[in-house]
């Protein structure tokens, strides 16, 4: 329960971190998003991490611990961020969210090489349902550019959809990676301490490419009112993933996954709210995401669990939950 709830938190500061970054990348560049947004997460992780102990949990972490959270730092935080953030320049928060959901197709696809898990009718029906989201925003594309130019913003497909695509891959492997540093036997001392050298890790990699971009010169272009929305951001999606790392040191990686993905829902709710005129909400955007949480849910939910919620016999259950491969 404490693991589905902090997942759902998380959720929420997540979608609501899409919200605010939208507004910032209207006049900033991505790059410089992330040189605010990655860089100062990290003092709030060493309050947490001072606080609960992570510290002296680093103290008996393994060489291999800290090289797969280095590593899903800068797969996460790095990679996975920076295409999210260009998906969602090029397109809009809200029609890049579909093929970010790519990312559980991927999580699932790392899950059945690397650690046993199997693919049965239902994962089967998620997986359809999560390609069919952006392909009907696909075949929708030119209602949607019409739309965008109505309010001033011309959605760019091709950038989107890569970079959406780079984004999945980010926030698809990095869960495995965080269960690799965390081990069976992780607590939420290590979770707290995972996080911070995570962030550190990422950071670094930040730092190095905007020295490259032109350092300080480069950054002292920044929008005034962009980088408030980026300090905001900085905020909201530090809370997320601070959750996020509790979250999978407490409860499986098939529930702390599902539930993470309704921060579509949460990305819809805040951008409805505070982009209303940057953003394209019309019906076939908000079914295809809606399409694709379900589509998520059915592939890492435990799959007994959820028809056992639609009182489904059990001879049914069974077949439906029987592994395909």
């Amino acid at each position: 329960m404490l693991g589905a709830l902090l997942a759902f938190a998380s959720a929420a500061f997540f979608g609501l971190n899409n919200a605010t970054i939208r507004r910032g990348v209207l006049k900033g560049s991505v790059l410089q998003a992330m040189a605010v947004t990655v860089p100062l997460g990290i003092p709030l992780f060493i309050v947490f991490a001072v606080f609960m102990d992570g510290f002296t949990a680093l103290e008996d972490w393994s060489l291999d611990a800290w090289m797969w959270m280095v590593l899903a730092g800068v797969v996460h935080f790095v990679i996975g961020r920076y295409g999210n953030y260009r998906a969602t320049q090029a397109l809009g928060s809200t029609l890049s969210a579909p093929v970010q959901q790519l990312s559980i197709l991927i999580a699932l696809f790392l899950g059945f090489q690397f650690l046993g898990d199997t693919v049965n009718t239902v994962n089967v029906v998620g997986i359809l349902l999560v390609i069919v989201g952006p392909m009907m925003l696909m075949r929708r594309r030119k209602a949607a550019v019409s739309r965008g130019k109505e309010k001033g913003f011309e959605p760019q497909y091709l950038a989107g959809m890569v970079w959406g695509v780079i984004c999945a891959i980010g926030y698809g492997t990095s869960p495995l990676f965080i269960a690799f540093g965390l081990g069976a036997e992780g607590t939420l001392a290590d979770s707290t301490a995972g996080v911070l050298v995570s962030y550190v890790a990422a950071s670094i990699v930040v730092v190095l490419l905007v020295l490259a971009a032109g350092g300080r010169t480069y950054m002292a272009t920044l929008d005034r009112a962009s980088f408030g929305w980026f300090l905001l951001s900085a905020l909201f999606v530090a809370l997320s993933q601070m959750l996020r790392y509790l979250a999978l040191a407490v409860a499986p990686i098939s529930v702390v996954v599902p539930i993470q993905r309704l921060s579509v829902v949460f990305r819809l709710i805040f951008n409805a709210a505070l982009n209303r005129e940057h953003e394209i909400l019309d019906t076939w955007v908000i079914g295809s995401i809606l399409l694709s949480v379900l589509g998520a849910a059915a592939v890492a939910t435990d799959t007994q669990v959820l028809l056992g919620l639609f009182g489904l016999s059990d001879a049914l259950v069974g077949l439906l939950s029987a592994p395909l491969f």
